[in-house]
């Protein structure tokens, strides 16, 4: 499957899922829960065991990735947001995000 057709087919997963008001769940670090889900055209990413929320409402952008300025990193101070992007491969997604100048990614498997 090419790279242009990836974030297509992301994109038209996520448009079903929304429409039918469903959620997808991906491990973090291997263990850690997360659903990730559409609200009113964002996207979420809730830790299953406390609701801690990670991607606080990213937009779509038009490459089919998804992009906001108010993620939040589990082990950072909840007043630090930095901004971020989500990209959906085949079995799961990469998450992004920088803060002062620090970049880091995680790939979440699909469960």
């Amino acid at each position: 499957m090419t790279r242009i057709l990836k974030p297509a087919l992301a994109a038209a997963f996520f448009a079903v899922v929304a429409g039918a008001a469903q959620s997808e769940i991906y491990l973090r670090n291997g263990a850690e829960e997360i659903d990730v889900h559409i609200e009113n055209d964002k996207l979420f990413c809730t830790r299953v065991e406390d609701g801690y929320e990670l991607c606080n409402g990213l937009s779509p952008r038009t490459d089919g990735t998804w992009a906001g300025r108010r993620m939040q990193h589990p082990d950072m101070s909840d007043r630090l947001r930095f901004n971020g992007t989500v990209t959906f491969g085949d079995s799961g997604l990469t998450i992004r995000g920088c803060a002062v100048g620090i970049c880091d990614a995680e790939d979440w498997p699909k469960t």
